[in-house]
Formats: structure tokens, C-alpha cells, sequence
């Protein structure tokens, strides 16, 4: 018979019963649990992988798939002979997401390039719930590569394009400039900006968390560039004259000055110069009053030069020809309560002769006897005081009064250049019909093959004869001595204008002006010299512009290299005998 258990034993079995059935149970309901979260997943998996599958896909792209615009290339300036005046360089500009950016890695990008760390820390802060924040723009990309090699989160680089202008001070009146972001703001950059502004491309890359590109896509649009601007300009007659006229401009210490330079047979404008300038290339010292080009913007009132213009209307008229007298004792006149004087009583001058001395008595007696409405029609088909056909932005139209308007002393001070205002290009503008045998070409800028405009307003005999008579201007006896070029025949004519102030007429403001032809038998350049102002014992336009017109000429002659036309044996009897 087996002996019974002790009631610990079998407790103690019991207990073992129980330790062994629990784990069953946890098993069993951990694995319940396990296989439920399988089948949850497994069934979410599918339902994203089969229903949702386009909509996540979307959703992914749109998040990491960017469209970026490609920078299109500016169009060049250039010169008449392919010399560069105005280009794109491609630069790399740094940006910040401020987001992303650590603050304390402020000073370390500060001193990488070389800006205030204070003043980026306040920018910072100003933009701290922004994107995007420009760093540093228009960045050489050594420069810019040696940056990004800080590896600093959240710092990016773009690639743009900086304009460059090779020529600098000397061209920055007439090319202009654009703005950092490449639009134009001054002169053919402004002007032309659709022309020269290409057309941006688009290109899909992929984006990580950060910003950085890590895979392009396709390119949706290419990138096109703009089109190519030839101006008539020629650069080396550019700096010839731009040098001269700076040397005179701060010889006199004037005020302003400028220089226009035109192709007699065409109109082309081979030089067009002013001083003070500026350099596009440095903004940081650009000032508003040496940016305006003052051959176009400002306007004076021509003086004497006018006078060639009252002669031509005489001649035009038929009554007087070139040996025609006229009595300018006792060489002054009244007219109301102004006196009109000459230097000195000439006495009888023959018109060439009222050129050579530069007669005001001449011309007013002149003016009076053809009328006012003959005077003002010769100065209207010259063009004078009206627009030119650059379509410069900025450009001053000029004022040319009314015939209606004029009364007797009215239409005297308009025989010699006071009354009227125009800019120193149309003033050159002008003088290529005496050049050009009676017929006025419009001044152009942007080289084309078709041909400018020319319009006959006087006839070609009068023409010739004016440039005998402005010949002798530069002659012995004549007010434009230093305008003599040597080897060459010179013609023009001096012109000095005393400015207006708030008082009227200034005693000690003057703007000296020479404007002339070269070569006289074969008229190839029209120039035109302003200087605002020139202070010291020399103001008059004999001894202030025709000395800069002289130096300029020559250049421009010998550069060209144009045939000498002066002749060993030549005299000023014989032009005076014309």
C-alpha cells in the first residue's frame, strides 16, 4: 500500500501546477497580440501600396521634386568693331534658410567673407521665420566654393550672371548699367533692356531635407540668351576723346563737360563723352550728377554757333551771297532797352567776314532783313531744339520759340544763339549738313545696315560756302585759331554763352562751345565741344573748347587715317575771295 503524501508535498506539487499554466496563458496572449499587429500592418502596407499609391507618390514629389529657373545670359555691348563694352560673368550668390542655420556658426560665416558679424546677426534675427535670406551676392566662385567648404547647415549657393563693363568710366554714359539683379537702370542697358534681357529655362531636380540638389531631372525649357547690341561707337576714338576732355574739364576747373563726335556721310556717333563720370563696375561710389549724360540730358543756350545758321538762311534766301556787305559800325546797336554789341567796330563786313570776326550787329541785321519766319525755319530743319531719334532715355527735347513769338530783340538774340536750347549732340547733329553738302543726317547710335535718314534743308552750294566761311575761323584773324589741326583743313565756328541764373543772365558764367568740320575739301567728322563753366582768365570758347576740338580732331583724323588735305601754298585770301 503506497504511503500517503505529506500535506507539504502537496502543496508544494500544487504550486508547480500553477507556475507551470501561467506562462501558457502570456504566451498565448502575446502572440494574439503579435499576429494583430501583423495583420494591421500588413493590411495598412497594402492599402497604401495598391490604394494610395498615386496619391503618395504626388505627395513624395512634391516634396522633393523642385522646378528651378536657369539663368539666361544677358546679350553683349559691343563697339563697331566687336570691342566688348558690356558682358555677363557668371558668379555664385550665397543664401541662408535661417531656419536651418545654427546662430553660433554667425561669427565663423561673418569672417569667411568678410562682413560684420553684428550686422549678419541682426539680420538673422530679423529673418529668423523666413526661408530664404541673401547672404552675399555676385561672389567670384573661388570665393564662394572656399565658403561653402565651411559646410555650414542651411547655407546654399545659386549661380547668376554679374555684369562687367571692360570700358568703365569712359562708355558708362552711353551703355549705362543694370541693378543686381540684371535689369537695366541707365542708358542702352535701360534702353534696350527687353533686347538684351534673355529668356529664363526651367529644369525638375530633386531636393534632400537640406536643400541640396542631388539629381536633375529634365531640363522643360532651355535657357536662351539675349540678343547682341553693336553700337557705332569706335572705342579707341572713345578714349581719345574722353581723355582729352577730362585734361580740359579740370585744366579749367569746370563745371561739366562734353564731346559728341559724328560720321558727316552717315550720322554715326563714333565718340559721345562726358565729365564727370562714373564706374559701373563699383556702386558704391556712384552719385546722381555724374551718372547724367550730359550730351543728351542737359541743354545750353549755342551762342555764337548759332550764327552759321542765321548766314544760311540768308544765303538760302538768295538776297545775299558769300561777298555780300553789310555796315556793322559803329559795332553796337539798340533794341528797346538792350544794348547788342560787337568786340570792336568792324565796320563793313562781307557775310564770310561776319563769320570770321563772329559779328552780332551781322547776324541781327541779318535777322532782321530775312524775318523772323526764315530764320526759324532754317533752325527747325536742323533739328534744333527737338528730340533725336536715339530714343536715349532721359534725352532733352530743347526749346526753339515761335516765330509768332519773336519780336525784334527777340529775333536779334536768336541770330546769335541766346533764346533757344538745345543739347550738345543736336548741335552736332546739326552741323552735318554743312558737312554733308545741305543734307542733315539723324545721329545714330546702334549700328545697322540701313541707312539713316538724310534730309536736304539748304542747298548744297550754300552748304559748300558755309564751310569756306567757317574755314576761316580757324585762319589768321579768325576766333577759333587754336582749333587748327595740323596738315588738315578745319572749319567751325566759337561760341560763348553766358548762363542763366536766378537773376537772369550771369557776368561771370559762361559755357564755352566750338563746333566743327574736318577735313574741309572732304568732310568726314562733325565735333562738338561743351565746357560748363571753366573758371579762371580763359571762358571764351576760342581759347577754352577749341583747343580740346584740336586735340580730339586730330586723334580721330590720324587714327582714321585720314589723307592730310592742307596744301603748302594755302591762304585765307583765298578763301575770303569766295
Amino acid at each position: 500500500m503506497a504511503k500517503p503524501r505529506s500535506k507539504k508535498a502537496a502543496t508544494t506539487a500544487k504550486t508547480e501546477d500553477v507556475e507551470y499554466r501561467i506562462p501558457v496563458w502570456r504566451f498565448a496572449l502575446v502572440l494574439s497580440v503579435f499576429v494583430s499587429l501583423v495583420f494591421v500592418v500588413a493590411g495598412r502596407m497594402g492599402y497604401l501600396h495598391l490604394v494610395q499609391q498615386s496619391f503618395l507618390a504626388a505627395q513624395g514629389e512634391q516634396r522633393m521634386v523642385r522646378e528651378e529657373s536657369i539663368p539666361a545670359l544677358r546679350g553683349d555691348i559691343k563697339d563697331r568693331h566687336g570691342e566688348a563694352l558690356a558682358v555677363s560673368s557668371p558668379v555664385m550668390s550665397l543664401w541662408l534658410n535661417p531656419k536651418l542655420f545654427d546662430a553660433a556658426n554667425t561669427p565663423k560665416l561673418a569672417a569667411s567673407l568678410k562682413i560684420s558679424t553684428n550686422k549678419l546677426a541682426r539680420r538673422l534675427k530679423r529673418n529668423r521665420q523666413q526661408g530664404f535670406m541673401y547672404v552675399k551676392r555676385h561672389l567670384p566662385p573661388e570665393q564662394a566654393k572656399k565658403v561653402l567648404a565651411l559646410k555650414l547647415k542651411g547655407l546654399f549657393s545659386e549661380t547668376e550672371y554679374r555684369r562687367f563693363y571692360p570700358a568703365s568710366e569712359v562708355t558708362s554714359h552711353v551703355v549705362g548699367m543694370t541693378n543686381i539683379d540684371g535689369k537695366g537702370q541707365e542708358g542702352l542697358e535701360l534702353a534696350y533692356d527687353d533686347w538684351l534681357q534673355g529668356a529664363p529655362g526651367q529644369q525638375r531636380v530633386v531636393k534632400d531635407l537640406l536643400g541640396n540638389v542631388i539629381k536633375q531631372l529634365n531640363v522643360s525649357a532651355i535657357a536662351k540668351p539675349g540678343n547682341e547690341l553693336k553700337l557705332t561707337l569706335d572705342l579707341r576714338l572713345q578714349y581719345l576723346a574722353y581723355r582729352e576732355l577730362k585734361a580740359v574739364v579740370q585744366a579749367h576747373k569746370a563745371n561739366w563737360g562734353s564731346a559728341v563726335l559724328l560720321d558727316a556721310r552717315n550720322g554715326d556717333i563714333l565718340a559721345l563723352v562726358n565729365r564727370p563720370s562714373y564706374n559701373p563696375n563699383n556702386r558704391s561710389t556712384l552719385r546722381a550728377e555724374e551718372m547724367r549724360n550730359r550730351a543728351l540730358t542737359d541743354m545750353i543756350e549755342p551762342g555764337s554757333t548759332m550764327k552759321a545758321f542765321t548766314v544760311a538762311a540768308s544765303l538760302k534766301g538768295g538776297k545775299y551771297g558769300a561777298n555780300s556787305v553789310i555796315n556793322t559800325s559803329p559795332g553796337y546797336m539798340r533794341i528797346k532797352r538792350k544794348t547788342i554789341r560787337d568786340h570792336r567796330n568792324y565796320g563793313r563786313l562781307s557775310l564770310t567776314g561776319i563769320i570770321t570776326k563772329s559779328s552780332n550787329i551781322g547776324v541781327t541785321k541779318l535777322a532782321h532783313d530775312m524775318g523772323a519766319e526764315a530764320l526759324w525755319t532754317m533752325l527747325h530743319d536742323a533739328k534744333l531744339g527737338q528730340a533725336t531719334a536715339l530714343g536715349f532715355p532721359g534725352e532733352a527735347v530743347g526749346r526753339l520759340p515761335y516765330p509768332q513769338k519773336l519780336d525784334k530783340l527777340g529775333l536779334a538774340t536768336l541770330s546769335y544763339g541766346y533764346g533757344l536750347a538745345v543739347t550738345p549732340l543736336q548741335l552736332a547733329q546739326a552741323y552735318t549738313a554743312f558737312a554733308n553738302k545741305g543734307c542733315l543726317h539723324e545721329a545714330r547710335l546702334i549700328l545697322t545696315n540701313a541707312q539713316t535718314p538724310c534730309e536736304q534743308i539748304m542747298p548744297a552750294s550754300v552748304a559748300q560756302n558755309m564751310t569756306r566761311m567757317l574755314e576761316t575761323v580757324t585762319q589768321k584773324g579768325g576766333t577759333g585759331t587754336r582749333a587748327k589741326v595740323a596738315g588738315y583743313r578745319v572749319g567751325g565756328k566759337t561760341g560763348t554763352s553766358h548762363k542763366v541764373g536766378k537773376e537772369g543772365y550771369q557776368d561771370s558764367e559762361y559755357s564755352a562751345i566750338f563746333a566743327g568740320i574736318a577735313p574741309i575739301s572732304d568732310p568726314r567728322f562733325v565735333l562738338v565741344v561743351v565746357i560748363d563753366q571753366p573758371q579762371g582768365q580763359e571762358y571764351y570758347g576760342g581759347e577754352v573748347a577749341a583747343p580740346a576740338f584740336a586735340r580730339i580732331m586730330e586723334g580721330a583724323l590720324r587714327t582714321l587715317q585720314i589723307a592730310p588735305d592742307q596744301s603748302k601754298d594755302f591762304h585765307v585770301a583765298e578763301v575770303s575771295s569766295l
